[in-house]
């Protein structure tokens, strides 16, 4: 079972914008690394992998109102910064889905 390369920083961007508070970056953070928690077990299902991104997504969609709440929202660079993130964790896995569609249930 691979893992993950521990020198690459999660959704960076949105950590060096101090638009996004960083507690509410680290939520987001978090969601993504449950999928990378699970794709390090091994799971080469692609069908099961899309669900977890779907999980992630909708979570992550949950989280707009709060961001909203603290004058910030998931806009352009956090959804750059999500796709790169999501993009090097495709390639890193060797998973054959588009980034499109791993994140096509977003709202942002």
């Amino acid at each position: 079972m691979k893992k993950f390369d521990e020198n690459y920083q999660l959704i960076a961007e949105m950590y060096r914008d101090g638009y996004f508070p960083d507690f509410l970056v680290d939520k987001v953070r978090e969601l993504i690394q449950n999928v990378i928690d699970f794709l390090e077990t091994g799971e080469r299902d692609l069908d099961k992998i899309q669900k977890k991104f779907d999980e992630m997504t909708i979570a992550i969609n949950d989280l707009e109102d709060e961001f909203e709440d603290n004058d910030s929202e998931l806009e352009t660079v956090a959804r750059d910064s999500i796709a790169v993130t999501v993009m090097y964790i495709l390639k890193w896995f060797d998973i054959d889905i588009d980034v499109d569609d791993a994140i096509g249930a977003r709202d942002w």
